[in-house]
């Protein structure tokens, strides 16, 4: 079973930044054969995907993040990164990772990271 642990969410003023990792877990784990995405959840909203890198590196956004956030991953240390630049409060939301598949993710979920955005 593999294990998705979200890290870096926190508290931040409009305009700062922040860096969330997910670390994808499991021995063995082919971790650089899967796409990746970023995922949040606003307070009585669905879940929505934010980002996604493929397993070539292709990355694709939300409109709403695009020129603001930045999808990365590196292999060697199973984790992938999302980058948050310029965050505005309807950014506010708890960030969750995971393997898109389809319309559907192929792991549980993990516990998420918040990051909220307020002045």
């Amino acid at each position: 079973q593999v294990q998705l642990v979200e890290s870096g969410g926190g508290k931040v003023q409009p305009g700062g930044s922040l860096r969330l990792s997910c670390t994808a877990s499991r021995t063995p784990f082919k971790f650089n054969e899967y796409d990746w995405s970023w995922y949040r959840q606003a307070p009585g909203k669905q879940r929505e995907m934010v980002a996604k890198i493929t397993n070539g590196a292709r990355t694709s956004y939300l409109d709403s993040v695009k020129g603001r956030f930045t999808i990365s991953r590196d292999n060697a240390k199973n984790t992938f990164y999302l980058q948050m630049n310029s965050l505005k409060p309807g950014d506010t939301a708890v960030y969750y990772c995971n393997a898109p598949r389809d319309d559907s993710t192929v792991f549980g979920w993990g516990q998420g990271t918040q990051v909220t955005v307020s002045s």
